[in-house]
């Protein structure tokens, strides 16, 4: 979604988009074992939502993101990405959207691709979940992936390969965001990113609309991610997996990430 509220469409259109899209997801939903098949991701039930929870491990998986094709232009749609890594067989497992954009698809906060920083971060005060502060970065360094708080990750300024702005936080140090109110009744599908102490990475998409402070708890008790990231919601939450047959993002995105399984033959770049 834009850097605007995810009600940003409003009315009609917005109601039947978000049924479109909740339809899809409901005919998408896959058993445990056909998930498994995919190596990484599998369904689960957390406090009566229904999640695809995708672990991934830096050892064995590679994760890029995308914004923009060669020729300059937006990728758009997850289903336009790159079905193997480049020059290492690495076959794509799935890829989700990375965070805010503006209307010419372009990252709102900070971007880095493959250690290049396009777009630069985004520090302002303003509306929508972008800045409902603090908000963060999902970044990997050498190896290592992190979520950091942004004024965080500013002060001490880690060199990143990969590192992606958006916002809200979901978790900080094992703590709910403030604004996070229980029983609130905005629900929607989301998408957030959250790394555990053993340093995997955990991508989670809501299969139906969910509350921030139910979200945030799937990270912080559900995957035990003392740090994790909303990256974006409504309309933009998406969810691409070729081998499952998942369905690609209906409206076009900005940036994205994709996981790929790792040649471990090929040397790395």
């Amino acid at each position: 979604m834009s850097i605007g509220s995810p009600n940003s469409m409003g009315g009609p259109v917005a109601r039947r988009i978000a049924f479109l899209l909740a339809a899809a997801t409901g005919l998408s939903v896959h058993s445990n074992a056909a998930l498994a098949d995919a190596g990484t991701c599998h369904s689960m039930q957390y406090e009566r939502a229904a999640y695809t929870i995708c672990d991934v491990d830096l050892r064995r998986h590679t994760v890029r993101l995308y914004w923009n094709r060669p020729d300059g232009s937006p990728y758009a749609y997850l289903s336009a990405l790159p079905r193997d890594l480049e020059n290492r067989a690495g076959r794509l497992l799935f890829a989700t959207n990375a965070g805010m954009f503006d209307p010419k698809l372009k990252p709102v906060g900070l971007y880095v691709e493959r250690g290049r920083e396009l777009v630069h971060a985004n520090t302002k005060s303003g509306r929508g979940n972008f800045h409902m502060k603090p908000n963060g970065i999902f970044y990997i360094s050498g190896g290592s992936a992190a979520v950091a708080e942004t004024q965080a990750f500013l002060k001490q300024r880690p060199r990143a390969d990969l590192a992606t702005q958006s916002g809200p936080m979901l978790v900080t140090d094992g703590r709910l965001h403030p604004r996070f109110k229980q029983g609130s009744t905005s629900l929607k599908l989301r998408t957030g990113v959250g790394v555990r102490t053993d340093g995997k990475v955990i991508f989670a998409i809501s299969q139906e609309p969910v509350s921030f402070e139910s979200f945030a708890r799937l990270f912080r008790d559900g995957q035990k991610c003392p740090n994790a990231l909303f990256l974006d919601g409504g309309s933009a939450s998406s969810f691409y997996a070729p081998t499952l047959n998942r369905f690609s993002n209906v409206l076009p995105i900005g940036p994205m990430l994709a996981v790929f399984e790792t040649n471990r033959d090929a040397p790395r770049q």
